[in-house]
């Protein structure tokens, strides 16, 4: 099953997270967020459903940070992430639907607009990328980037009005490649829209921030992926 996908490899909460970064309450949620406040460009992470103290996506906030960019990972769940010994992946989402996500990533977006932000990107990661999508449909922000998606769909890409770039894994229930190769084809119809479809071979729905940080081979697939998503914010809010 896809959902099963979307539950593997759970992320080690480890308290404080990264030291490059900081949890302050932005728009309204309690966010991580790294880089130079001032930054007149911004991303907003939008996490898998494990939320934002998952460290290596704080790990990623920094890095995002460390390139210009005010990074910003609200806690969309409200302390509330998705914990398998807990409950079901499905009992789960019926309080934390993607629908409930985008309306509360808005505030996020309208706060970073009312610091003076001028361009606003966002990555979302499996949950997450369904709440980009939705932020892209009424260009919300400037960029998107979307990472192992989960709950996207063709019609959903379709509605889409901002540069979008989506990183998909070869093993992936929840957005397989033949599901990517139409989204790229759906993306190709649309000249007003810059887009980029990849499929990384060999790895796995997650492969982006639920890696192993011991596995040299998953750092850099990992890391693959993060210099491809870096690229496509550089190039459409610098």
């Amino acid at each position: 099953m896809a959902g099963a996908q979307c539950c593997e490899n759970p992320p080690e909460l480890i308290a404080g997270g990264s030291a490059a970064g900081s949890v302050e309450e932005f728009g309204g949620l309690s966010s991580y967020v790294s880089g130079p406040a001032d930054s007149g460009f911004a991303v907003l992470l939008v996490s898998d459903v494990f939320g934002y103290e998952a460290p290596n996506l704080r790990k990623l906030a920094d890095k995002i940070g460390d390139a210009g960019f005010f990074a910003v990972v609200p806690d969309l769940f409200r302390g509330d992430p998705f914990a398998p010994e807990k409950s079901g992946l499905g009992d789960w989402i019926k309080g934390h639907g993607t629908d409930k996500g985008f309306e509360d990533a808005k505030p996020v977006v309208e706060a970073l607009k009312a610091k003076g932000v001028a361009k606003i990107g966002a990555a979302g990661f499996c949950w997450g990328a369904k709440v980009v999508v939705e932020l892209s449909k009424e260009a919300h922000i400037q960029a998107a980037v979307l990472l192992h998606p989960s709950f996207v769909t063709l019609e959903d890409i379709h509605g889409v009005k901002v540069p979008i770039s989506i990183l998909g894994a070869e093993i992936d229930k929840a957005s397989p490649p033949e599901l990517l190769i139409q989204f790229e084809a759906a993306l190709k119809s649309k000249a007003e829209v810059d887009s980029f479809v990849k499929i990384f071979p060999g790895v796995g729905h997650g492969w982006s921030i639920r890696y192993d940080v011991s596995d040299a081979e998953a750092v850099k697939r990992a890391e693959e992926a993060h210099a491809d998503l870096l690229q496509w914010l550089h190039k459409h809010l610098n």
